[in-house]
C-alpha cells in the first residue's frame, strides 16, 4: 500500500463515482479501478459498493477514510517540514549602511544573503555611520556599513578596509602636481559638495580635510546623492572630495586623484554588536570581508 493509493481512495470516497475522481485526478477510470482494488486486496476487505449511480463506502471503508486524511495530511506536512528545513530558517536583519555603500557594497551582499538565507526578511536603512552606532546600541540595528575608524566598546569592527578620500575631477583634467595631490593645489577650485542636511559626517570631513590644507573651500554647487555629486563634477561644474571606493561606480567624464596624507581613520567596515550569537554575523562577517577586500583591490587600479 503506498500513499498514491489512499488519495485514489479519498478521491473516490469523496466523489462518490469513479468515474467522476477520474476526471478529477486526470486519469483514465481503468487504472483507477486497478488502483483501487489493489488497496482492497492489500487490506484484505472490500471498501467500496457498486450502485447504478456510483460506489459507497463500506463500514471498513468508512474507518479507512478517516485514518486516510489524517495519513494524507500528515504527509502534506512532512513535505512542507522538510521543504523549510532546506529553505534554512527565517528571520530579520536590520542593516544600515552609508550612501556611498549602496552602490558598491550591497548589490553582492544582497545577493549572497537571499542565496543563503532566502526566508529571512531583510531591512536595509540608508543612515551616516553615527546613527548606525545609535541604531545598534538601541537595538534597532543588528549590523551596519560605516566609516568609522573607532565604535564604541559594547560594538566592534570586525571587517574593515582603506577608504580614503581623493578628489574627482573632469576626465580632461591634467593634475596640478605629481599624484598623489595635495590638497592645498586646489585651493582655487570651485567645488560640488554633499549637501550637508543630506550627509552631516560627510560634509564636515570635506571642510576639515580643506581646513588642515589651509584654505575654505569655495562651494558653488550641492548635491543630495553620490552620484548627484559625481554627476556634476562629469559635467565639468567643479570638483569634489570622495571617498575612494566612489570611484567603482565608474561615472562618465569623471576621474579620481589620490590625495596625500591619507587619514587612516578614513575606513569602510562592517560594524555589529559585540559578543552576540546572531545567526547571520558569521554570514555577514565572511561576505563583507570578500567585498570589501575586492573593492579595495578594485579602487587601487581606478585611483590613478
Amino acid at each position: 500500500m503506498e500513499l498514491r493509493h489512499l488519495r485514489y481512495f479519498v478521491a473516490v470516497a469523496e466523489a462518490g463515482s469513479l468515474s467522476r475522481a477520474a476526471e478529477k485526478l486526470y486519469i483514465a477510470q481503468p487504472p483507477l479501478s486497478l488502483q483501487i482494488r489493489q488497496l482492497e486486496e492489500a487490506l484484505g476487505t472490500p471498501l467500496f459498493t457498486r450502485h447504478p449511480k456510483g460506489v459507497r463506502l463500506t463500514a471498513a471503508g468508512e474507518v479507512l477514510l478517516g485514518e486516510a486524511r489524517a495519513l494524507l495530511e500528515r504527509a502534506s506536512r512532512l513535505r512542507d517540514l522538510v521543504h523549510d528545513a532546506a529553505q534554512g530558517p527565517e528571520g530579520v536583519l536590520n542593516l544600515g549602511y552609508v550612501p556611498s555603500a549602496s552602490s558598491t557594497v550591497l548589490p553582492t551582499l544582497v545577493r549572497r544573503l537571499r542565496r543563503d538565507y532566502p526566508r529571512w526578511t531583510l531591512n536595509l536603512r540608508e543612515m551616516i555611520s553615527s546613527q548606525q552606532v545609535e541604531g545598534l546600541i538601541a537595538g534597532t540595528l543588528d549590523a551596519g556599513i560605516g566609516r568609522l575608524a573607532t565604535v564604541p566598546a559594547r560594538l566592534l569592527i570586525p571587517v574593515r578596509v582603506p577608504d580614503p578620500f581623493c578628489l574627482a575631477v573632469p576626465a580632461h583634467r591634467e593634475p596640478p602636481a605629481p599624484l598623489p595631490l595635495d590638497l592645498r593645489h586646489c585651493a582655487d577650485e570651485t567645488f560640488v559638495s554633499f549637501t550637508r542636511h543630506h550627509g552631516p559626517a560627510y560634509f564636515d570631513r570635506f571642510i576639515r580635510l580643506c581646513t588642515q590644507a589651509g584654505f575654505s573651500p569655495r562651494i558653488h554647487y550641492e548635491a543630495t546623492t553620490v552620484h548627484g555629486v559625481l554627476d556634476l563634477v562629469g559635467a565639468d561644474l567643479g570638483v569634489a572630495l570622495v571617498p575612494a571606493s566612489t570611484a567603482l561606480l565608474r561615472t562618465p567624464g569623471v576621474a579620481w586623484w589620490p590625495l596625500r596624507r591619507a587619514d587612516p581613520g578614513d575606513v569602510l567596515g562592517l560594524i555589529r554588536r559585540r559578543g552576540e550569537a546572531h545567526p547571520l554575523y558569521p554570514l555577514l562577517d565572511e561576505s563583507l570581508k570578500d567585498i570589501l577586500q575586492r573593492i579595495h583591490r578594485q579602487t587601487r587600479m581606478r585611483v590613478a
